[in-house]
């Protein structure tokens, strides 16, 4: 048994140190961690105070992990960061007789062709959407639909398989891309879905819900990069953000709509000229290090956060800070060999706003651009910025990224 008098909270996969790094370090400052997950913990573990290795994505593993955690401990939640482990870890909360949420409710979450049916019947605006399992059903989806269109796997995340398709002749190659993107996207859901394209700005809503009861917290707006992929780029979040007041109603409804009781939930959407719509509900903390950038905004600890309401305490919502945030995502300029990647920053002198420099691969190092390749392997590193207003966010963002040197040396052709 553990001699802490602190409560035990376990945490189910999630242990990126790149993008999952600063949600373990804020959530022991308030609680003991144990954690499940597919390995032993190695960066993390003079956080955790046990573990339990099990599929991350099997309920019954999960469960049967968190059972014997039980069994040394006195668990007082359960959290997940990582949207493949959302419904395990809503079963074995359930299990345990924790707060959460239901499973049912993240099988709505996790699956879009589920989601969009609950925000249809709830009157959610979202898109239209259809599930199919060829080319010839998805070119006659996508002419009923009207061009453009949006292929997409059912249940991933980071956009994986996600193409746009402006033009009937586009079809085959986006449907060669999408259904690859298939592959291993989780129990929750199956296919490719064809979807109305929804033009306008990206943006998500991060929410916290306590008891059924959500309250939007900040907007973050998105750059998107890489058409005919949706491979994001950067975020800005900026506190009382005036766009929270219009986009913040439509986020409370597309998680009532799909059941969600408790947690923390980033809500995408696009700014369309009808108004706001739903692209989709993640039930966790967004990725792309959101989560800290509202922290440096706002003062809102979202870690912490999604952590209180698992252990079913009061969490804070009041925001303590007011500036903006915002981290570049650098992306190779090529397919090739990564050659050198400088920022002109020198450590220990870097200025204050200047929050994180980060980088994901070295001199030496394969890089690829979609189609080819993915976010792991596309992205060379990232930086993070703070300001007193967007304008200086972006000013910064700007010099930062043009002084950047990344050289990709490109495969011969013959």
């Amino acid at each position: 048994m553990s001699r802490s008098t602190r409560p035990l909270l376990i945490t189910v996969a999630g242990t990126d140190p790149v993008y999952r790094g600063y949600c373990l370090e804020s959530v022991v400052a308030g609680y003991d961690v144990a954690l499940i997950d597919s390995k032993p913990p190695t960066w993390q573990q003079h956080l955790v105070v046990d573990h339990e290795v099990a599929d991350t994505r099997d309920s019954e593993a999960v469960v049967a992990a968190g059972l014997a955690l039980a069994e040394r401990h006195a668990i007082a939640g359960v959290v997940t960061w990582d949207e493949y482990s959302l419904a395990p870890t809503a079963a074995l909360a359930a299990r345990l007789g924790l707060p959460g949420n239901t499973v049912a409710s993240m099988n709505a979450a996790r699956n879009k062709a589920a989601s969009r049916a609950r925000f249809a019947e709830h009157d959610v605006p979202s898109a239209m959407s259809t599930c199919v399992d060829t080319l010839a059903h998805a070119t006659a989806v996508a002419h009923r639909t009207g061009f453009p269109v949006v292929l997409k796997p059912a249940s991933h995340a980071a956009s994986i398989g996600v193409v746009r398709v402006n033009r009937p002749d586009e079809l085959p190659a986006a449907w060669v891309f999408a259904s690859a993107g298939a592959g291993g996207q989780g129990a929750e859901g199956y296919g490719v879905l064809v979807e109305e394209y929804l033009s306008g700005p990206e943006i998500s809503v991060e929410c916290a819900t306590v008891g059924g009861i959500t309250t939007p917290l900040a907007v973050t707006r998105k750059e998107v990069g890489f058409a005919p992929y949706f491979e994001e780029t950067g975020h800005t979040v900026t506190a009382d953000d005036p766009l929270l007041a219009e986009v913040g109603p439509v986020a409370v409804q597309a998680v009532r709509a799909l059941g969600i009781s408790d947690g923390v939930q980033h809500v995408e959407m696009r700014l369309t000229s009808t108004g706001p719509r739903i692209i989709e509900v993640n039930s966790r903390i967004g990725g792309d290090l959101i989560g800290k950038l509202v922290r440096l905004a706002t003062g809102l600890d979202l870690p912490r956060i999604a952590a209180d309401i698992a252990c079913g305490n009061v969490p804070s919502l009041t925001p303590t800070k007011t500036r903006t945030a915002a981290v570049k995502i650098l992306y190779a300029p090529a397919t090739g060999t990564l050659t050198t990647r400088h920022l002109p920053v020198k450590a220990g002198v870097q200025p204050p706003w200047l929050r994180q420099v980060s980088w994901l691969h070295d001199a030496g190092d394969h890089v690829a651009l979609p189609p080819i390749g993915d976010a792991s392997t596309a992205r060379v590193g990232f930086f993070i910025v703070t300001a007193d207003s967007p304008a200086r966010a972006h000013s910064r963002v700007a010099d930062l990224t043009g002084r950047l040197t990344l050289t990709v040396v490109q495969p011969h052709t013959t």
